[in-house]
């Protein structure tokens, strides 16, 4: 059964990588599914829909790109998924350049590349 993958990103900037991802769930050898679960519409109870769609997740993959650092979102999400103890990584968004961790990344947190038959380890819980 593939493993359910929630997709955390900057809205503002990365949303074609989250595309991209989504994209390669497709692939008939890929271990995991994304559910379009992105909060498009920023309401008051964005964080509790969110914290739900963590809990129903396998893994959680932090799409890192040049403005992470500053994306309140992705900390949050980030927060939520250590909080509820939910397996996470973090990707590089774009090659040839440094994705940058979001604000609540732990020092010890790894930014891995983006590569298909490495991400397919990362989300069977190859680190």
């Amino acid at each position: 059964m593939p493993k359910r993958v929630f997709v955390s990103f900057d809205y503002d900037y990365d949303k074609t990588l989250k595309d991209f991802l989504i994209g390669q769930a497709k692939n008939p050898d890929s271990p995991f599914e994304v559910h379009d679960w992105s909060i498009k519409e920023a309401s008051p109870d964005w964080k509790i829909k969110a914290r739900a769609r963590i809990r129903a997740s396998d893994v959680v993959i932090v799409i890192c790109g040049e403005h992470t650092d500053a994306a309140v979102g992705v900390a949050i999400e980030l927060k939520i998924a250590q909080e509820e103890g939910i397996d996470y990584f973090l990707l590089n968004g774009y090659s040839g350049q440094t994705g940058k961790k979001p604000a609540t990344a732990k020092v010890s947190d790894k930014l891995y590349k983006w590569k298909w038959e490495d991400l397919k380890t990362l989300v069977g819980g190859g680190r």
